[in-house]
Parts: structure tokens; sequence; C-alpha cells
């Protein structure tokens, strides 16, 4: 029999995380493992933009990575859960660092400050950057409010928005359209 999609359960508001506890839907842990599948979509997208096989292969990884991530926070810390759930690892932060470095080794120097644009594709990495920060926030705010968050959802979050800065500047290259200076207003 086939699971159905909808349980009712969330009528009125609530959700349970990973171990039970019941809280709002709009509880800081609800948004930000919801604004970690914001950004999975956002990166689906960004795949389907660019042509890049290598590229592709990465964001596929990270796809699966942010699944890991949204789990991690998912879960009630205060709980002990029952099911095996996935983690990240040093070598995922790394992997982002090669990929980073991979790119920047193509890619002319930074004189300036880029505006989001020029390509949808371009465009498109930049609100997935966006949205990666706003999660990111989001973690932190959590650990300020002494939630627990892994340390490593809040390093590979950062990790991942530079990623997605230079996937951005690379498909730009890759395209060959030309990024987009900020030209500052000056009052003289």
């Amino acid at each position: 029999m086939a699971m159905k999609i909808y349980t009712k359960t969330g009528d009125k508001g609530k959700t349970s995380l990973i171990g039970g506890t019941k809280v709002p839907k709009s509880h800081i842990r609800i948004e930000s493992y919801g604004t970690v599948d914001e950004l999975n979509s956002y990166i689906g997208l960004v795949n389907d933009y660019i042509a890049d096989p290598p590229g592709q292969a990465m964001l596929r990884e990270i796809q699966d990575r942010l699944f890991t991530v949204g789990a991690a926070l998912a879960c009630d810390p205060e709980k002990e859960t029952k099911m095996s759930i996935p983690d990240l690892h040093d070598s995922d932060i790394s992997l982002l660092e090669q990929e980073i470095d991979r790119m920047n080794d193509v890619l002319p120097a930074m004189k300036f400050f880029i505006l989001p644009g020029g390509h949808v594709a371009v465009s498109t990495c930049h609100i997935a950057r966006c949205v990666c920060r706003r999660a990111e926030r989001l973690c932190v705010q959590m650990h300020e409010e002494e939630m627990f968050v892994e340390p490593k959802v809040l390093q590979y979050l950062n990790r991942l928005s530079d990623y997605l800065f230079v996937l951005a500047r690379y498909t730009a290259h890759q395209l060959q359209v030309a990024e987009i200076p900020w030209k500052p207003r000056v009052q003289g």
C-alpha cells in the first residue's frame, strides 16, 4: 500500500521533531530545516541550468549532504532517536573547499563587487547563495539561543555559501557572460 502524503497531524500548526517532540511549525528549528529544504530545491534548479557535468555531480552530492543537514536539524537534541541519522564529515567541508579552489584557478581576480545577473544560471546560483546564508543565520541564532546545532552544520553552510558564490562566477565564465560590476553612486 502506498504511503499517503497527507497525515492531517499538522493541521493545527504543530509538527514533530525526530524523537517525537511536538513543536509549533513556527519554531526556529523547523524554520532552519525548512530553509535548508528551500536551499536544496534551489540547488536542484541551479543543477538544471548549468551544463557542466562535474559541477552537476557536485551539486547532487551537495543535495545529499543538505538532506543530512536537514535530518540533523530536525532531531530533538534532548531525546534519543531510534533512527540512524547520517552525519557530516570533515571531508564534506574539504570537498567544498577543493571545488572552490578548482573553480577559482580559472577565474580572473575579483577587482570589484559583483551584481547578481547576466544569465539565469548565474542569478539562480546567487539566489541559492542567499538562501544558504539565511539558513546559516538561523542556525547561528539557534546556537546563540543555546539550542544544539552540530558545529559541522554551521561550517558546512558557511562553506557552501562561498562555494555557491564561486559557482556563480565560474558559471558566468563558462557561459562567457560578463560579470556585472557594482558601480556605487557617490554624491559629489
